[in-house]
């Protein structure tokens, strides 16, 4: 009979989840913050909130498989030791992180964050509003969490255009290539950027990009921080010229008193994205196919690196 599969965890909770299997796992318990328990670990999970250079404590670690807990993996490619396998979290965060994105849109458009101040200066502070029925939003970025975002968004009577590195029909629609961004920007009144972080897409969103942007309009970001140009976002809301909502930044985490926290064409959430409820159940059910695959000797779902 053959040994079982040797699966780390970070915290308890998938450590139950693993012990319903059938055949069993032998599960141990490692956050990646210190030495490796154990010279040979089948598949190993890192914590959700640990930082990438954790990672370097795989060093001198056999594996199989490293799953991880995000869909994001820039940077990651260079600490990983030779020879490993690394799948990111497709599936599990695609859902919460389009509900942001629709949530920021909205609250934007509809005023939200001036009414929230309004109510803390004890005011009635009615206003007429953008509203998000009848605009053109542009998806910069359709992969998982674009279309999620797309399949949200179409029940509010929107014009949708989505960008990506190449054109294609996809789904039955069209999908347009980023060499015409700057002149699709001027036909957006909403810009959602999803794109992951690579050399190709680091500062996309620069100063040229948002030139392109018409007045008034909205850029939100739920990718990465360094894919957009701070200094030229602060230098567009600035000037008033366009709104912005950013789920993630760059430096990160904004550095207190930042100048963008005080504009109130800015609109800052803390990177929570995937962070909602949902999260957990998802990584569950993914972790458990995961192993079952190997278990059967099956290939894993989600490797995005071969080192």
């Amino acid at each position: 009979m053959s040994s079982p599969l040797v699966v780390s965890v970070p915290e308890a909770y998938l450590a139950e989840a693993l012990a319903a299997l059938d055949p069993p796992v032998d599960v141990v318990m490692w956050d990646l913050s210190g030495p490796a328990p154990r010279d040979h670990i089948d598949v190993v999970v890192p914590d959700y909130l640990a930082a990438k250079l954790c990672l370097a404590n795989l060093a001198g670690v056999t594996t199989r498989l490293v799953q991880s807990q995000s869909i994001g993996y820039d940077g990651v490619a260079a600490l990983l030791p030779p020879g490993t396998r690394y799948a990111n979290a497709a599936s599990v965060h695609e859902t919460s992180t389009a509900e942001l994105a629709v949530a920021l849109i909205l609250a934007s458009q509809r005023g939200l964050p001036d009414f929230v101040r309004a109510a803390d200066r004890g005011e009635w502070a009615f206003a007429f509003h953008e509203s998000l029925a009848d605009r053109t939003v542009m998806l910069l970025g359709y992969g998982g969490v674009g279309r999620a975002i797309e399949a949200r968004l179409l029940p509010f009577e929107v014009n949708i255009v989505r960008v990506a590195r190449s054109a294609r029909r996809a789904g039955g629609v069209d999908v347009h290539a980023r060499t015409e961004l700057p002149a699709l920007l001027r036909t957006a009144d909403v810009v959602v950027v999803s794109l992951p972080l690579t050399e190709e897409t680091a500062q996309l969103v620069d100063a040229e990009f948002l030139s392109h942007m018409s007045d008034a309009s909205l850029l939100v970001n739920v990718g990465r921080g360094p894919l957009v140009d701070t200094a030229a976002v602060l230098e567009e809301a600035t000037s008033a010229r366009l709104r912005f909502a950013l789920d993630v930044v760059d430096p990160e985490p904004l550095p207190e008193h930042h100048p963008l926290f005080s504009l109130s064409n800015v609109l800052i959430s803390p990177h929570v994205g995937g962070a909602t409820s949902a999260m957990f159940p998802r990584v569950v059910k993914l972790l458990l196919a995961q192993v079952q695959r190997l278990q059967r000797g099956e290939e894993p779902v989600n490797v995005v690196l071969r080192t």
